[in-house]
């Protein structure tokens, strides 16, 4: 049953079974749109994304480092600008997302790392909730960036 929990623990963070993918997100967004807010809307694609991304790399280092430091929150969480400074930004982002992602699912999968037992260093978090949280959180903003898009009229 472990062996098939965290397989499953791992697919959940990728999987677009119920909605898009993140690759679906992110593909071929027009550079000119990435720093635009929708009329009515409070952030930006780039927002969205940097948000994801720095989210997800507190949740996975939370998870394997016990001195890691988390950001203030909510400012240490969204970029400082709705526009990426440069047009690579949001390239290495995605990159960053996809790669602290995939080291997720890598912790999950390891049957050395236990999913149930709380980090000594939290105050009552799991490997298990860490994995679950960031799927959650990661759903939850995949579907704000397609609204941004479909607002934009960058979506299919």
């Amino acid at each position: 049953m472990d062996d098939k929990l965290r397989k499953q623990l791992a697919h959940v963070l990728s999987w677009g079974e119920a909605h898009q993918t993140f690759e679906a997100a992110v593909a071929d967004f027009p550079v000119k749109l990435r720093g635009v807010r929708p009329q009515g809307l409070p952030y930006s694609a780039w927002e969205l994304l940097e948000h994801m991304r720095i989210a997800q790399w507190d949740m996975l280092e939370f998870s394997r480092n016990p001195k890691h430091v988390s950001p203030d929150f909510p400012s240490g969480y969204w970029p400082a600008s709705p526009e990426p400074p440069n047009a690579e930004a949001w390239d290495e982002s995605v990159r960053q997302f996809q790669a602290d992602r995939e080291a997720l699912a890598k912790l999950a999968l390891d049957p050395k790392q236990d999913l149930v037992t709380p980090f000594a260093h939290g105050d009552g978090q799991t490997l298990l909730r860490e994995v679950l949280l960031t799927a959650d959180h990661n759903s939850h903003h995949l579907g704000q960036l397609i609204l941004v898009r479909r607002l934009l009229g960058a979506w299919k």
